[in-house]
């Protein structure tokens, strides 16, 4: 039970990996106002308004998917001895890459 491996998990998440999905959803919600304006009148108000409400209703759930399967797929379980491992190696490139002192 000793030889038990240890993970540290890392998150590579950028901004960049859910701009598109922002995007695309603010671009329906327009449509979506754009609709309910084409609708609105004195006696089709009630009609506007459920246009909206069917719009959003239907899509957050396919936003909120999009979100959280982008975001697990940036999940990594790394060992611990693997990232101890790639530090050192860093750091062995950044003194190698160092300028030397002139005095």
């Amino acid at each position: 039970m000793d030889n038990q491996q240890k993970y540290r998990m890392i998150c590579t998440l950028k901004f960049g990996d859910i701009y598109g999905q922002i995007i695309i959803w603010l671009i329906v919600i327009f449509i979506s106002l754009a609709s309910t304006l084409a609708l609105w009148s004195s006696t089709r108000q009630v009609y506007a308004l459920a246009t909206v409400a069917i719009v959003l209703v239907l899509s957050i759930p396919f936003l909120l998917f999009a979100f959280v399967t982008t975001l697990l797929n940036r999940i990594e379980f790394v060992p611990v001895e693997e990232i101890e491992t790639s530090k050192s190696r860093n750091r062995a490139k950044f003194s190698e890459k160092k300028a030397p002192a002139t005095s």
